[in-house]
């Protein structure tokens, strides 16, 4: 068993502004967003930045074919310096006019003639901005799609069964101190938790009983700051930072924004969280049940080196021993195993990595164990 810190983090950073107290209300921001957005592509030489006409000092602007001037979000800026190999933090040092001359300098000589994928929105004062600037081919996938489709499969993430976690198991009301539900101009971030229909293990842990909630993150970027993805976990509980304690099965899905993300966000994760929003904890349980009749026997150190590394197989089985107090018998227990060490890691890319694989293992189709030599 292991943490998660990824809801802890969001919890933690996120202001006011950007928490939502349901998906209904994240699904009418990001509406509101994606009808004020509009993406268009244009030739890098189409484009020019000038001294915003009300602080030229200070502010800029990007002017595309049309002449109408947008302002820059943080982000957008800095998108735009690194696609014309210009460097962001030091031309925010500079005046507006010498920052425009080195950005339109670049624009003109510095780079080839290049397609530039340009986000447009109006903010609530129907100001222009520019929010992103990527390649021509990037496939973006809406905030406000996956807001919709969270809410026709979850509902307003508060009343049902899978909803914005509880604290050590207890319902609470949802607030903004203590939502898991985040969007802002960049990025959007929900995590939800069917802590009631929970899940019974016998002989969870040293031989006694004991009860996992299965959990899911969904996380998306419109601008560019982050991948497409979504995770499924079983837990113990939430406590009251939103750190996940008891992590275990973890399983993770990123679609980088290509061409193609909006394809694969269809056929990959929609259809899991589809059957997440439908069923009851009977799949999960037959998956851990058919996990802890699977015998490894006398295959194990080839089973684990196959999957970890010869260098792990010897790690793993001294942390089943002193987590559970006997050796690895089964699949189910390898991957404990290997979820158990994932916590001593002090990397969270590493630790995440390793859980994943952990939670890969549940997904080994069940063979006799006359075949166990195929999964090494």
């Amino acid at each position: 068993m292991t943490t998660l810190t990824q809801a802890s983090r969001q919890w933690a950073t996120r202001p006011a502004d950007e928490r939502f107290e349901s998906l209904h209300a994240l699904a009418m921001y990001t509406g509101y967003q994606r009808q004020r957005s509009r993406g268009v592509v244009v030739s890098s030489r189409a484009l020019a930045v000038k001294p915003a006409p009300h602080d030229e000092l200070k502010s800029l602007e990007i002017h595309g074919p049309n002449g109408v001037g947008y302002a820059p979000t943080h982000w957008s800026f800095g998108q735009l310096s690194r696609l014309v190999n210009a460097p962001p933090r030091y031309l925010r040092t500079l005046p507006a006019p010498l920052a425009a001359d080195c950005l339109n300098y670049n624009i003109q000589f510095r780079r080839d003639i290049e397609d530039v994928g340009c986000l447009l929105r109006k903010n609530g004062e129907d100001e222009p901005i520019f929010a992103a600037a990527t390649g021509p081919n990037y496939g973006r996938i809406w905030n406000a799609d996956i807001g919709a489709m969270l809410v026709d499969k979850f509902g307003d993430g508060v009343t049902g069964p899978w909803r914005v976690p509880g604290e050590f198991g207890k319902r609470v009301e949802v607030t903004k101190a203590n939502t898991t539900i985040y969007a802002s101009d960049r990025d959007m971030f929900v995590f939800l938790a069917d802590e009631d229909r929970r899940i019974e293990i016998p002989n969870r842990r040293n031989g006694q009983p004991g009860s996992l909630a299965r959990g899911f993150f969904v996380w998306n970027s419109e601008v560019g700051a982050a991948s497409l993805g979504a995770a499924f976990f079983l837990f113990d509980y939430v406590c009251c930072n939103r750190i996940i304690w008891g992590a275990t099965q973890y399983n993770e899905k990123r679609i980088r924004h290509t061409a193609g993300a909006p394809d694969k966000w269809l056929e990959e994760i929609v259809p899991v969280l589809d059957e997440y929003s439908r069923s009851s904890a009977k799949p999960v349980l037959e998956t851990i049940e058919a996990a802890r009749q699977r015998k490894l026997g006398d295959k194990l150190d080839v089973f684990l080196a196959g999957r970890f590394g010869k260098g792990l197989v010897s790690t793993l089985k001294a942390v089943h021993e002193r987590e559970e107090d006997r050796p690895i018998e089964t699949l189910w227990d390898a991957s404990v195993a290997v979820t158990a060490h994932a916590k001593s890691l002090t990397h969270q890319n590493e630790r995440v990595a390793l859980e994943r694989k952990a939670g890969e293992l549940l997904s080994i189709p069940f063979a006799p164990p006359a075949r166990e030599m195929i999964l090494a």
